[in-house]
């Protein structure tokens, strides 16, 4: 027979738990975004630590070098400057316009 309703729902307690935990995560982490995360920022941060993950994966690098006939550090610096500015200029906002 099904559990009683009380027991398959989050209770009050559990579900404010949840929410002070993501806060404090995203506080504490840069990437994680926040409530005004628009697409934009969320866009740059995920190319970000992308480019991120591919520095610290020397054989991914070796990958991307073979695939583009360049060399390690040349991806590397291409990478570099790709995170400057990942997803093009920031869009103006609405306020700004």
């Amino acid at each position: 027979s099904r559990p009683p309703r009380a027991a398959s729902m989050a209770s009050a307690a559990d579900r404010f738990n949840i929410n002070s935990q993501l806060e404090h995560l995203q506080s504490r982490h840069v990437g994680t975004g926040h409530a005004d995360t628009n697409r934009f920022e969320w866009a740059v941060n995920i190319h970000r630590d992308s480019y991120a993950s591919y520095f610290g994966h020397h054989t991914t690098l070796q990958y991307f070098a073979l695939a583009e006939n360049e060399s390690i550090g040349r991806v590397k610096y291409n990478m570099m400057q790709k995170m400057l500015v990942p997803c093009g200029h920031p869009p103006q906002r609405e306020e700004e316009q």
